[in-house]
């Protein structure tokens, strides 16, 4: 399948309004045995990983979770979907609605503007890494041929114990958050600590060219993967098309996505397709030594292992380069310093009832939203004086391009993902801070790749997103752990014309709902809130 993303849609018509109706369920379930260790788990039509959503570019989507949950409200993003004029539709409880409370149900709709392949999860805590997380296709144009589609895979951290506990493990200011169990391919891996689970399998067809849509979905786990014997040949980062790229291994921090297509022509036989992580434990650690799935060409007997163990790759944490998005896009770069906002993350200790925790700061505050009153709540209220906990950094710009500057005072590298656009990736350094003297010339603002997470060094990251996405939208690390400890911000965008772009009273029948289930919640929060 051959087409360009810039070809006026020519291989896709956008005549009929196609509307997928899906209908979520989110359960409790007392065991789940991908590697042969069970344990609790959120689920969500019953399955783990939850169903892939797929559907057609320019096709309407209608999405009812029913939130079964026994204890737990929830919502529900969807990741890297641009939400163009549907802010409210964005999922992220606390800025953009009111969780949903056990019971209760809600539904998303917005338009599929966007192709390729991204996922959707619960933005309610750390809830997600109790399972609620599923694979999204777009189906559309393709930068390269390919001869089949292998669909979404999967690759993410796992853990024996639940993510609520051990979310108040990796808050304690004792050291650092416990190392994985496991990883998983797909939904699967052999116990790496003993009997149990089995290796997950791709089938291969010799001879043909198959399209592979990768998608890290960790908790804190960053991976560099490779398929021994193989190239990959990248034709989309996250939810942007770019030009046929070959690389050998391809570093994905949490939430990033790649389309890559696997060109079978080696010997038929097994091959080992690896996850490694480094950065020196920066990145994530595992027990699982050498996570790896298996694909095998077809002919080869399905279960056996295979012989060549490759030779072992250097892995880091820093985003992939080389990248040229096919679709065209460049900042003004006469306007970065009228438009430009630095923000610093630093990480600091706090005391309180659970003891001294640790808490990470953008620019001196921890957000801390409120479930119980949305930030687009305050917005149909016409009341600006937000808490200063909400961490809202209102963009006064109407038009043009916000240039965002992240120094990175702790060190630690984060994958920072932006909700409601892609953005220009202008560069990155290891050292800090910023010197807009000196580094804004180290800029790339004439078509750098383009994506929604990119990778934070322990020095200074500098983005850029064009300003016509009214709205709140949250800018956060995508460690579980660290937007639990309050590592975010929200940027208010076109602030006067959010109430005319969607329907803000749609909000206050789920708030209402939620307002009257909080005095009777057995859990409360305790923690950022997303």
């Amino acid at each position: 399948m051959l087409a360009h993303p810039d070809d006026g849609g020519r291989f896709w018509s956008f005549t009929d309004k196609v509307e997928l109706k899906i209908d979520l369920f989110i359960t409790n379930a007392s065991s789940v045995a991908p590697d042969g260790v069970s344990k609790p788990v959120m689920l969500v039509n019953g399955a783990f990983p939850a169903p892939p959503i797929i559907a057609n570019w320019g096709d309407y989507l209608n999405i009812t979770i029913h939130n079964q949950l026994e204890d737990n409200g929830t919502s529900f993003h969807w990741h890297g979907v641009r939400q163009l004029n549907s802010n409210d539709q964005d999922g992220a409880n606390g800025v953009t609605e009111c969780p949903i409370p056990p019971g209760h149900s809600r539904t998303y709709s917005f338009r599929a503007l966007q192709y390729g392949t991204s996922w959707y999860h619960s933005h309610f805590s750390v809830q997600y890494g109790n399972g609620i997380a599923g694979a999204i296709q777009i189906n559309g144009p393709a930068a390269a041929n390919y001869d089949i589609d292998l669909g979404p895979y999967v690759v993410t951290d796992w853990y024996h114990d639940t993510a609520d506990r051990l979310q108040l493990k990796a808050d304690q200011a004792t050291g650092p958050p416990p190392p994985s169990d496991n990883i998983l391919f797909n939904g699967s891996n052999i116990n790496p600590t003993g009997k149990g689970g089995a290796y997950n399998r791709v089938v291969l067809t010799p001879g043909k060219k198959h399209l592979l849509r990768i998608i890290n979905t960790s908790v804190e786990n960053h991976f560099t993967l490779s398929l021994v014997g193989h190239n990959f040949t990248v034709i989309a980062a996250d939810l942007v098309p770019v030009q046929p790229t070959v690389k050998s291994q391809l570093f994905l921090g949490i939430g990033q996505r790649y389309d890559v297509v696997i060109d079978a022509s080696q010997p038929v036989a097994n091959y080992w397709f690896n996850a490694t992580l480094g950065g020196g434990g920066l990145c994530g650690v595992s027990n699982n030594p050498f996570p790896a799935a298996i694909f095998s060409y077809q002919g080869t007997p399905q279960n056996g292992l295979p012989t060549n163990p490759g030779t072992r790759i250097t892995a880091d944490c820093h985003d992939e380069t080389g990248f040229v998005p096919i679709v065209s896009r460049s900042a003004d770069p006469s306007t970065f310093t009228t438009n430009e906002k630095e923000l610093v993350v630093n990480l600091t200790t706090a005391v309180t009832s659970s003891g001294t925790v640790f808490r990470w700061l953008v620019n001196g505050s921890s957000i801390d939203v409120m479930w119980e009153k949305p930030i687009l709540q305050y917005i149909a209220e016409k009341n600006f004086s937000f808490p200063r906990q909400a961490n809202v950094v209102e963009l006064t710009a109407k038009s043009g391009w916000a240039f965002v500057v992240i120094d990175n005072a702790a060190g630690l590298p984060h994958p920072i993902h932006l909700h409601g656009h892609d953005f220009l990736l202008l560069g990155a350094s290891d050292t800090g801070p910023f010197n807009p003297s000196a580094d804004k010339a180290k800029l790339n603002f004439s078509n750098p790749v383009r994506r929604d997470v990119a990778m934070l060094p322990a020095g200074w990251l500098a983005i850029a997103f064009q300003i016509n996405n009214p709205g709140a939208w949250i800018m956060h690390c995508h460690i579980a752990w660290h937007v639990s400890q309050g590592l975010s911000v929200q940027f208010l965008e076109l602030r006067d014309q959010i109430p005319t772009a969607m329907h803000l009273d749609q909000i206050q029948p789920n708030c209402d709902a939620w307002r009257a289930y909080v005095p009777k919640a057995h859990y409360q929060k305790i923690d950022s809130g997303l």
